[in-house]
């Protein structure tokens, strides 16, 4: 380790995620002087581990559905040979490769110095790289640091991480092979994709949430049409339902559950799948040093949500290291650096609107969302109309053949639209249109008089609007 003398810059970022690097970027771009310490790959979890490989591999589990699709219902006479692993995550690696090199890029061509270590602080406006290519490097910010550090999958006790048996959703995807059976621990969003990925791949899937539905904080009738499709296709769905107890062995992996009628139940796979969230990634970073402690849920507390400043100032926090109200989605994060980024230059930027930030689960069917759901709208005080629409009530729907809605809750009365909720093929593509509509307060007369091309899925949403709009055209 060297020693060094104490260097100088704008702004320390440390954590190269997606938070990390979007603030590193837009302050470089704002005229500042950045240093960004990352003690892995910048790009985080999402470029390396979740986000991206993961939607690499659905979009091949989508393909391989096709298959099924094109042969039992179109009478295209196709099989499915084999699915060559090597290849397939070749393709995924180099996905991941070439967006990896593109957020170098743009580190260097913005001026970003990243430094490589584990880096903690040493008080409010000084940082050390502990260890790593550049350890012994300290760093004082003029301006502020940023923490981004992110997050880590969280373990059940005795069911840590062992190789192929018990896997999280960081390691999952690199395991050799195919397992021809999992068990998935989670019903979240997570846990949603990688039962969903693993059926479509062939395996034999059960699904444990211990909520007394999938993914809880969505919308009722999200949870109600996703568990109908992830059914349909073969996946064991056990809602309401609580391990009891696991054990691994040669051959896999032997649970007991308890149902959601109090049974008792025993399910073996050779694969465990822990997908009970994520928790922040604190440890080492010096928090005590500079006046900082985390919450009981292991959270960095912001004192100020408009500038997402601690209580110690110059100290700014982003991404998974934020408690709720944020959302621990990448693409939060980024509007996170943003705002941080632009506080830092002496900007005053608008406030991240949660409210409006979109939530989407990539499996099959796929959900959107955005804004409230119809309970949580009521909850609120909130009188609500509420309007859905089948996508098989629409011929594109009929096309794609898969079960799915639109939803709308609405302030009661030609009100706002306060949220807006999707399932079917595609939806994730098809958000962003209602993400203007609430983070716009728009109401549904703004929406039905903008015309939706037909036939098309988006076609549901314009429907939904026209008939809360009292313009129904298909709907009774």
């Amino acid at each position: 380790m060297r020693e060094t003398g104490l260097l100088e810059t704008d702004v320390i970022v440390i954590g190269g995620g997606t938070g990390g690097y979007s603030t590193a970027l837009r302050a470089a771009a704002l005229g500042l002087d950045v240093v960004l310490a990352e003690r892995d790959l910048v790009g985080g979890t999402c470029l390396h581990r979740g986000c991206i490989p993961s939607k690499a591999m659905l979009h091949a589990a989508e393909l391989v559905d096709g298959i099924a699709e094109a042969r039992e219902r179109w009478g295209v006479k196709a099989t499915l040979e084999s699915v060559d692993w090597s290849a397939l995550t070749a393709t995924r690696d180099d996905i991941v490769s070439r967006n990896h090199r593109g957020v170098e890029g743009h580190l260097a061509q913005a001026g970003v110095r990243v430094v490589h270590g584990s880096a903690s602080l040493t008080d409010a406006r000084s940082v050390r790289i502990d260890s790593g290519a550049d350890a012994g490097a300290r760093w004082t910010a003029r301006r502020g640091v940023v923490l981004a550090t992110g997050s880590r999958p969280r373990t059940l006790p005795g069911l840590e991480p062992s190789g192929a048996r018990v896997v999280t959703s960081d390691d999952a995807l690199f395991v050799p092979g195919l397992p021809g059976s999992v068990l998935v621990l989670g019903g979240g969003a997570i846990g949603v994709e990688y039962a969903s990925l693993h059926r479509s791949m062939g395996a034999e899937v059960t699904l444990v949430e211990a909520a007394d539905r999938l993914l809880p904080l969505e919308d009722a009738d999200v949870s109600r049409y996703l568990t109908r499709g992830l059914k349909k296709r073969g996946i064991d769905v056990q809602a309401g339902a609580r391990l009891e107890e696991a054990a691994v062995h040669e051959g896999g992996v032997r649970a007991t559950l308890r149902t959601a009628k109090g049974d008792v139940r025993t399910v073996t796979a050779e694969r465990l799948l822990v997908a009970v969230g994520r928790v922040p990634v604190t440890d080492g970073l010096g928090l005590a040093a500079a006046g900082l402690a985390v919450d009981a849920r292991g959270f960095v507390q912001p004192a100020d949500w408009s500038r997402l400043e601690t209580a110690m100032p110059g100290i700014h926090v982003v991404g998974d290291l934020l408690p709720p109200p944020s959302l621990g989605l990448a693409h939060a994060s980024f509007a996170e650096g943003l705002l941080v980024a632009e506080t830092l230059a002496g900007r005053a930027p608008r406030p991240v609107d949660y409210a409006a930030v979109p939530r989407v689960t990539y499996s099959s069917p796929q959900t959107a969302s955005v804004g409230l759901t119809e309970a949580g709208a009521r909850e609120r005080g909130f009188d609500v109309e509420v309007n859905s629409m089948p996508l098989t009530a629409i011929a594109k729907g009929m096309v794609h053949g898969q079960a799915g809605v639109v939803k709308a809750v609405a302030e009661k009365g030609g009100g706002r639209l306060l949220g807006v909720h999707l399932v079917g093929p595609h939806v994730s593509e098809m958000i962003a249109e209602s993400q203007l509509a609430v983070g716009w307060d728009a109401e549904a007369t703004d929406i039905a008089q903008h015309i939706h091309p037909h036939p098309t899925l988006s076609e549901a949403v314009g429907e939904v609007m026209l008939s809360l709009a009292g313009r129904g055209l298909h709907q009774a």
